[in-house]
């Protein structure tokens, strides 16, 4: 109660010497002081409140952009975040200077043309020239970041090297889940009739043997210096996979997968030494709002060399194996075969 009081106050206080002002210069005017300037020293002093604005508004703006740069990601670890990256500068950079034009121009104004008794103003109701000028430059400078932008998106769109690994990633309230493809590399066919309390991805094993051998670990593992396919779906509502230092975002959108293909170029352990964090992860997180339980749509990411990549993959059991019990309550025609990848060391 008592801050709205003083605000009240205040706002009458302010009302009161803007009241009084008017009052003295419908005096002046009507003396009828030849030497009386309308608005007295007021357009002096807005001038010069107007470029302290300006000085103040741009210092805090510098400060904040320099407080803001301390959770900035670090370097993009993959190829097309680089390029990403550097288009998001240069965007930045060009906006950035004529934002700082504009406004100069906006807030210096109103000092150097201010009202002056000895001064009279141009009328210059049109020019074609500079009308030509500020929309002609904008075009071309639009047009270029348009088209280096066009050309980047080209690229992660297009369509994967045949040698990438392929990772399946399907969302669902409240968790990711991750599918390789096994001893083969090629990653199952699934119907979502197959969905159940056990089978959480749906692989449909009648349809397609390469089920077999697929695993379905806890973790997301990379090789460095590799292309990876990521195939996307959902299972229930919308989720976003992005992977930040990747400079990766894609929509699971149920009944409607997606894709996306880049190439990681920092370990985790280089990441670590390059932030000096020891702790630090790669993670898969969720950008959309999915639900109550949204904090929990994250996974770890691991980056490692190729050969450690491998190690790990060749480690991985099949899903299948782990469900053995599962797997033969379906009465597959297939089950001879099944057993005999079983018995594979």
């Amino acid at each position: 109660m008592t801050g709205l009081l003083v605000l009240t106050g205040s706002i009458l206080l302010v009302a009161a010497f803007a009241l009084i002002y008017r009052i003295l210069t419908l005096i002046e005017i009507a003396k009828g002081r030849q030497d009386y300037q309308p608005g007295g020293n007021s357009h002096a002093i807005n001038g010069v409140l107007f470029i302290l604005f300006f000085i103040v508004g741009f210092g805090l703006f510098f400060w904040y952009s320099g407080k803001a740069a301390e959770n900035f990601l670090p370097e993009a670890a993959s190829e097309h975040g680089k390029l990403t990256d550097r288009l998001f500068w240069i965007t930045t950079g060009i906006t950035f200077v004529v934002f700082f034009l504009t406004h100069a121009l906006l807030f210096l104004s109103p000092y150097f043309f201010r009202y002056r008794k000895d001064r009279k103003a141009l009328w210059w109701p049109d020019n074609t020239k500079l009308e030509v000028a500020w929309t002609v430059v904008p075009a071309i400078v639009l047009t270029i970041l348009i088209l280096g932008g066009w050309w980047i998106w080209r690229d992660v769109t297009a369509p994967a090297p045949d040698n990438s690994l392929e990772v399946e990633i399907v969302g669902k309230q409240f968790n990711w889940m991750v599918r390789y493809g096994g001893k083969d590399g090629k990653i199952g066919k699934h119907n979502f009739r197959k969905i159940d309390a056990t089978n959480q991805l749906g692989m449909d094993f009648a349809a397609d043997k390469s089920n077999f051998d697929d695993f379905v670990p806890r973790e997301i593992h990379l090789p460095k210096g590799r292309s990876v396919l990521l195939k996307i779906r959902a299972r229930d509502v919308l989720h976003s996979v992005f992977l930040p230092h990747f400079r990766v975002k894609m929509d699971a959108v149920p009944g409607m997968p997606t894709s996306f293909w880049f190439t990681p170029t920092k370990t985790t352990e280089e990441m670590r030494r390059e932030l000096n964090d020891p702790n630090f992860n790669y993670e898969l997180a969720c950008t959309e709002i999915c639900g109550q339980g949204h904090f929990a749509m994250r996974m770890v990411v691991v980056v490692s060399e190729p050969e450690e990549f491998e190690k790990w993959y060749a480690s991985q059991e099949p899903w299948a194996k782990q469900n053995a019990d599962y797997i033969a309550s379906l009465n597959l025609e297939n089950s001879k075969e099944l057993a005999a990848l079983f018995n594979q060391k």
